[in-house]
């Protein structure tokens, strides 16, 4: 199908950002607006090709205000929602931001959206709704049990968006990724946090004993599989996007530490979070038997990653 408005939430952010480029290079022609609250992660400096495109353009605003909402999606073909307060830290210390922007703000979104008629939506959740993972990876069906308010308040947008298609026949689409590394990532995630650290000479601290296992997914495989999920994904259905590599804090440290030979990087364990899954894994059958796969891995990225933040020390000052 060919879209010729898109509307994407979020994408002056990290992984918003690199969703945006590939819509942009998918679709050529369509008109392509952001809508951002501008916060400390989101930077102009992701979205350059936003000033010189008169067929794009930047909407300032929240979420919460239906009135914006509405008015921007009036039209729309597409709209991709990635908008969301996502940093577990902050959420223990202030998680009624969470609420607001992650379940006000995507209810908002979808009335909107219902009253306009919009053809196709996709709402990014992430793996951290099925909460902690021991044993065999979560599928799909399986029961939500978010364990922080971050995850917590991403479940709830999760049951409003399903409530949505139930009572509305709204056309949307779930995705539940894994954790998403890539340049332009704000340095309060792990992989960025760790470089500058090391950049600056500064121990690399972790939480807890660094035991904690997560996997980590490209940027561009990410947008990969959005791509097809319009092609082949089924209204309605969540769909989880996974990477084939699991790393624990500690292994994470230690391979961006060797990109810094010549220093002497320390590691600092400081205390956990009030909770700390030990361990977040999903099994994306589903999408993978429609055709995708993980075409990048973390250690062949890495070195590109750290020479981008060499680069860029003023990205985020």
């Amino acid at each position: 199908m060919l879209y010729k408005k898109i509307i994407i939430t979020g994408a002056a952010g990290f992984i918003g950002s690199h969703v945006y480029d590939h819509f942009a290079n998918l679709f050529p022609r369509a008109e392509i607006t952001i809508i951002d609250k501008m916060t400390y992660a989101a930077n102009l400096k992701n979205i350059p090709s936003v000033e010189n495109n008169p067929n794009h353009k930047l909407v300032i605003g929240d979420l919460v205000d239906f009135d914006m909402c509405l008015k921007v999606t009036n039209n729309a073909d597409l709209v991709i929602n990635l908008a969301a307060e996502s940093h577990v830290d902050k959420s223990f210390n202030n998680s009624i931001i969470f609420s607001k922007s992650n379940e006000l703000g995507t209810h908002t979104l979808m009335e909107a959206c219902k009253q306009n008629n919009v053809k196709k939506i996709i709402h990014v959740s992430t793996d951290e709704v099925y909460g902690e993972n021991i044993d065999k990876p979560f599928k799909e069906e399986d029961r939500l049990n978010p364990t922080n308010p971050y995850s917590a308040s991403k479940a709830a947008a999760e049951m409003i968006v399903k409530s949505y298609h139930k009572s509305f026949k709204l056309p949307v689409i779930i995705v539940r990724a894994n954790n998403i590394y890539g340049v332009r990532q704000y340095p309060e995630k792990i992989i960025p946090k760790f470089i500058l650290r090391c950049i600056e000479g500064k121990p690399l601290q972790i939480h807890g004993d660094g035991t904690n296992l997560r996997h980590y997914l490209s940027a561009i495989d990410f947008a990969c599989a959005l791509e097809l999920l319009l092609e082949k994904g089924l209204n309605g259905h969540a769909y989880n996007i996974a990477s084939d590599i699991e790393l624990s804090n500690l292994e994470v440290a230690g391979l961006i530490s060797t990109h810094f030979k010549n220093k002497n990087v320390v590691i600092e364990h400081i205390n956990n979070r009030p909770f700390n899954d030990s361990r977040y894994a999903v099994d994306d059958k589903k999408l993978r038997d429609l055709g995708w796969s993980p075409q990048r891995s973390l250690i062949e990225d890495l070195p590109d990653i750290v020479d981008w933040y060499k680069s860029n020390l003023e990205w985020f000052k």
